[in-house]
């Protein structure tokens, strides 16, 4: 009987095909943010959702790229081959005003120009930033100069990308880390305990603003907060990031509650 009555079936009676429609500009009529996220990452994209989603007329849109459990310089540098197939992916033929890539020891092994490289490769001459390269925006829109450096990695990937951030002209007095290098255990770090390591290294005298770096640190969302404790700038990965696509994708209006730095634009380059 089922079958029968399936077979005899013709569809609806009333049927309007080709129905009159408009169009609008869509979503991200504003700006348009590509992110490429790590496939371990659990925090960037809550933060950036937290962030950019509230803002009317902008929308983000993301990959995920193969990466290792395991921090190594050596799983980083790995992921140079796939950054190039993941902006290829995000919204294919349609606009984009800025690709993020959203890793912060991976652009420092890698560089951020072979980053860009590879993200132009799919997007030619399109904005491109990194974690590393929106936190030295940030610190110049601050006016930051003696940043203390908080993150998750092994003490040699530390200071390695304290070097980094010395030889793009600012200081580095003070050094924390959590010694964990896997990236499950990063992304579950409490919001206590990142606080309290930004009260620790933030009160020193010798700083004057606070950098929390990977992608898989929860602290974007209560960065305000932090800088009321300390009364000195604090930033992250996303954090920076954040603000770093916006503003590259031309959206540069104030936005409240999430600290000094989203009441500024980067300097003039």
């Amino acid at each position: 009987m089922a079958e029968a009555a399936k077979q005899a079936r013709k569809g609806p009676a009333i049927r309007k095909i080709g129905m009159p429609y408009e169009l609008d500009e869509g979503l991200g009529t504003r700006a348009r943010i590509g992110l490429i996220v790590l496939a371990t990452d659990q925090t960037v994209e809550h933060e950036f959702r937290q962030i950019i989603t509230p803002l009317e007329g902008v929308a983000f849109y993301e990959s995920r790229i193969k990466n290792a459990q395991q921090i190594t310089e050596e799983t980083l540098a790995e992921m140079e081959k796939g950054i190039t197939p993941c902006t290829e992916v995000i919204m294919p033929g349609c606009r984009l005003d800025v690709v993020a890539y959203g890793c912060t020891s991976g652009a420092m092994v890698i560089g951020d120009r072979r980053v860009g490289e590879c993200i132009h490769a799919a997007r030619p001459g399109i904005p491109y930033t990194t974690p590393m390269k929106a936190a030295y925006a940030a610190f110049e829109a601050l006016g930051a100069q003696r940043i203390a450096y908080i993150a998750p990695y092994s003490e040699s990937l530390c200071v390695r990308m304290c070097e980094e951030i010395e030889d793009h002209g600012f200081e580095v007095p003070a050094m924390g880390s959590w010694n964990e290098p896997d990236d499950d255990r990063v992304a579950r770090i409490s919001a206590e305990t990142v606080a309290a390591a930004v009260r620790d290294l933030g009160s020193l005298d010798e700083v004057d603003a606070v950098f929390v770096s990977c992608s898989g640190v929860r602290i974007a969302l209560n960065v305000e907060e932090m800088e009321a404790e300390i009364g000195k700038a604090v930033t992250s990965s996303n954090h920076a990031m954040a603000w770093h696509c916006l503003r590259l994708a031309g959206y540069h209006d104030p936005i409240p509650g999430y600290g000094r730095l989203f009441h500024l634009s980067p300097a003039a380059s």
